[in-house]
């Protein structure tokens, strides 16, 4: 039997896409400090807490396969965050309207038994149509998109809020690039469908 797979990631959208899969993971809290350094940039910070978070998930498991993964929204070179609040969500939005976002998703594959480290950062371009402001407040009201980066859900009525998507593998979107990880895993012995 082959080493245990593990998500560190208490997202549960990682969580849903992961079993898609059909394998058998548990599933960690990865404690890592997730701030940005001064003058990093988005790419080297989703690379940098992907690994950061897969190596945490591997101190806390012991020998296993573990999935680290970050994601951040890029908008004229500023990372949009978890608004948290509505009034940030809906001018998050507001900002949106109308403009292609890119969204950088870190993906570390980390096998903490022989130390080998499979990383990669997936790019996925979304380009928003006009929105007004009493389609935002809708919107914001129905998803309550709080903890979500560019404060939208793709996966459920946030698809409404897009022109079009660009991109290889639209789970990067949700958080957790399927196809980029299943490569990762095929180099680690575990071969699918």
């Amino acid at each position: 039997m082959g080493l245990p797979l593990v998500l560190a990631s208490t997202s549960p959208f990682r969580r849903t896409l992961l079993s898609r899969l059909g394998l058998e993971f548990t599933v960690v809290s990865p404690r890592v400090e997730e701030t940005q350094a001064p003058n990093e940039s988005p790419e080297h910070l989703v690379g940098r807490l992907s690994e950061a978070k897969a190596r945490a998930g591997g101190a806390e498991v012991g020998d296993a396969l573990v999935i680290g993964s970050d994601q951040v929204a890029v908008l004229d070179g500023d990372i949009l965050g978890k608004p948290g609040s509505r009034e940030n969500a809906e001018r998050q939005l507001a900002r949106l309207s109308g403009r292609p976002v890119t969204f950088l998703t870190g993906l570390c594959l980390f096998n903490s038994q022989a130390g080998h480290i499979h990383s990669d950062i997936v790019f996925f371009r979304v380009v928003f149509r006009e929105l007004d402001a009493a389609q935002i407040g809708r919107y914001v009201e129905r998803e309550q998109p709080l903890n979500c980066a560019g404060s939208f859900k793709s996966e459920g009525l946030g698809i409404t809020l897009f022109e079009r998507m660009e991109g290889d593998d639209p789970t990067a979107l949700i958080g957790l690039p399927l196809i980029r990880l299943t490569t990762m895993l095929r180099k680690e012995g575990i071969v699918l469908p």
